[in-house]
Formats: structure tokens, sequence, C-alpha cells
């Protein structure tokens, strides 16, 4: 089995003496859709910052398709698209400029970048307002303008920190089905945080389960689900952060 992240004895301690991580473990599949849910300070953005290159680890090993990135972080970089939970577009750029920019810090060059901002845009139903400063979108639509900036150069590992908070449902359900296409047609790997549960179980295929600084449960949803008697995922999270 191929794997797209790799993360052994995972362990973060801050100069304040907090402990975030104690020694996680996680192994995503490649083409695998993979939640990773907990609490808030259970250490989940820990985990994403650590991946992306914005925390520097205590211990431990992480590896983005076999790529070490303490031997080559700027290779494995160049395997992942990080949606951030903060919203973080320019408000005066174009929509269009956003997207062409973030593929030049790729090496990719305009002619190619330009008909794949298009097309990106197109499938996120964004293309319309392509002319426009991102200031104008409504919120929903700037998480798809963040997706469409994390997907242009075309990563094979896309990391999503609470991808549709503050969404609307119909928005939210656009969302899911693009996430899925591109998970299935393209074998894009993604892994997703999340507070929606119900969002892991139409998405994801296997989860983890972090309660401060550990992983307390991991498996396929479907085992997830049986380790409490309602057989809801809320349930099972419930029983497991709150021990």
């Amino acid at each position: 089995m191929s794997l797209a992240l790799s993360i052994k004895d995972l362990k973060k301690t801050y100069k304040s003496g907090t402990v975030a991580l104690k020694g996680v473990n996680l192994e995503i599949p490649e083409g695998g859709f993979y939640a990773l849910l907990g609490p808030n300070g259970a250490g989940k953005t820990t985990i994403i910052g650590t991946i992306v290159g914005l925390v520097n680890k205590s211990s431990g090993s992480v590896k983005i398709f076999d790529i070490d990135i303490d031997k080559d972080h700027d290779k494995g970089k160049t395997f992942i698209g990080i949606v951030p939970q903060e919203i973080n577009l320019n408000i005066f750029e174009k929509i269009i400029d956003i997207v062409v920019n973030q593929a030049g810090y790729y090496g990719i060059p305009r002619s190619v970048a330009i008909p794949r901002a298009e097309q990106v845009l197109k499938d996120l139903g964004l293309y319309d307002k392509k002319d426009q400063p991102s200031q104008n979108l409504s919120g929903g639509m700037k998480r798809r303008l963040m997706i469409a900036r994390a997907l242009i150069h075309r990563p094979k590992l896309l990391v999503l920190d609470e991808p549709t908070a503050g969404v609307d449902v119909e928005l939210r359900r656009g969302m899911w089905d693009y996430l899925k296409n591109i998970n299935k047609d393209e074998g894009v790997t993604i892994l997703l945080t999340t507070h929606y549960l119900e969002e892991a179980e139409q998405l994801c295929e296997r989860a983890s389960i972090i309660n401060k600084g550990e992983i307390v449960a991991e498996g396929s949803i479907k085992e997830l689900l049986t380790l409490h008697p309602s057989g809801k995922l809320e349930e099972v999270f419930l029983e497991l952060t709150r021990k």
C-alpha cells in the first residue's frame, strides 16, 4: 500500500510548556479520503501545521509520498494543497488573479496557469465572478476560492482545515460533491478536519479521533460507529473526547 502521508511518533511541546502532541501515529493511503476529528485544542491544527511546514515538531517523523520533510521539505510541499481554517485572501485582488498568481509560486507559466485557473473556477461555480475582487464573494464562495487556489498546482494531497465552517447547506453540499469527484476521478488524496460529523460520515472512508494530543480511535467510519451502542458518530466522538 502506497502512503500519501505517514506520521510516526509525532510530538510537539511549545515554548510555553504546552504539550500539543504526545506521540501521534497516522497513515493515509494514496487516494484516500480521511477525516481527522477532535475538539478544539486537541492537536489537529498542530498536525496540519507540521505537515505544511508552519510548525516545527519536537520529535517524530513526517513523510509525504515517502519524502521525509526533514530531508526535502521543499519537494514534499509541492505535493500538498492547503485550505486553512482562516480566510486569508487579498480582498482587493481579482478572483482569477488570486488563482493564477498562486500558480506562479510553483513555477507554472501563465500560459498554462490561466486556462487551468479558468477551468477550476468553472468547476467550483466561480467563473462568472472571475474578474471581481474577492471581497465581493460571500463567505461560502470565498472558501470555494481557497479550494481553487489550493488545487491550481494539481497537488496529490489536499489538506482541508474546516473548509465548510460558516457555509450554508446548499453550498456545503456542492463542495461535498466536488471533493468526492476529485478524490474519485482524479485520485487526489484528501485529509479533512471538520466539526460537522455528518460531513465526515458522508465523505470519508477512514478517520482518526484525537483528544488532548493523542489519537484515541482510528479506523474505517463503519468500525468507529461500532464503538457506541447508538451507532452514531456523534456519540462515539463525545464518548471518546469526554474522557
